[in-house]
């Protein structure tokens, strides 16, 4: 089965760049859609982003779109996040997993949600912080 490894994670001022790491293994992460999510401190968790498999297509949430990029390298089977002009509302441990619920290899347009999704890792701590 495919395993995930978030990592990238760190301390940062606000205005600062991060990027994140999904390394995957076990399994070609290419079979399936890939998402970001995050979890702040008394917060529920949320999806922020997801980038398909099939065509590369893309989604960010609200609060991050035009400051996040997903992106993906088959080769290495990584999945990545670039974060800029980071704020500090962006504080939260990230995860990442694959899509398992039908269709697998593709976004759908209301975002990642929790229930189509397994494989939780253990996440990268994200602070933003002046």
């Amino acid at each position: 089965q495919v395993h995930l490894v978030e990592s990238g994670g760190g301390l940062v001022q606000p205005g600062g760049s991060l990027r994140l790491s999904c390394a995957g293994s076990g399994s070609p992460l290419d079979y399936y859609a890939i998402g970001w999510f995050r979890q702040a401190p008394g917060k529920e968790r949320e999806g922020v982003s997801c980038i398909s498999s099939n065509d590369g297509s893309t989604y960010y949430a609200d609060t991050v779109k035009g400051r996040f990029t997903i992106s993906r390298d088959n080769v290495k089977n990584t999945v990545y996040l670039q974060m800029n002009s980071l704020k500090p509302e962006d504080t939260a441990v990230y995860y990442c997993a694959p899509k398992i619920g039908p269709p697998q290899y593709y976004c759908s347009g209301y975002g990642p949600r929790q229930d189509e999704y397994d494989y939780w890792g253990q996440g990268t701590q994200v602070t933003v912080s002046s």
